[in-house]
């Protein structure tokens, strides 16, 4: 849904993330959605990237928005150095993580903590569209 990436947009361009191209962002704007790249996977699934730098404060920042199909073989469990907020837009996410199994449907947003072995996968029917919203750490710029 187009609204649901304008709203992580807005959230970067008051964050002060930025595109690839840049370095460091000093003022706030919008990214279009139609200028992010485009990466497709092997199990139908697609990321779309949407913004990539540092905060003037020194963060890195990464926002793009992932779809899964409906009984896509997800992604394998890793573990990241670095924060994430992942933001349900449709679908049904199954966050798996330090031996428990939660789900999370549109609106919700979850939390993985720097050092958290996960794995996410749609666990509903049709495809589940997710943004998310990754900070310091391994984000290389």
């Amino acid at each position: 849904m187009k609204t649901f990436a304008a709203a992580v947009l807005m959230l970067a361009a008051v964050t002060g993330t930025m595109h690839a191209e840049q370095a460091m962002l000093s003022q706030s704007k919008v990214f279009p959605f139609a200028d992010g790249a485009v990466r497709k996977f092997a199990n139908g699934g697609e990321a779309h990237d949407l913004v990539l730098g540092a905060l003037k404060t020194g963060e890195a920042v990464r926002v793009h928005e992932s779809m899964q199909p409906e009984g896509a073989v997800p992604n394998p469990a890793h573990a990241i150095d670095h924060s994430e907020f992942i933001i349900v837009q449709h679908g049904t996410l199954e966050f798996i993580h330090d031996g428990k199994v939660e789900t999370a449907g549109p609106g919700d947003v979850i939390y993985v903590a720097y050092g958290t072995m996960h794995q996410v996968r749609n666990a509903g029917k049709g495809p589940v569209k997710y943004a998310i919203v990754s900070i310091g750490g391994d984000i290389k710029q």
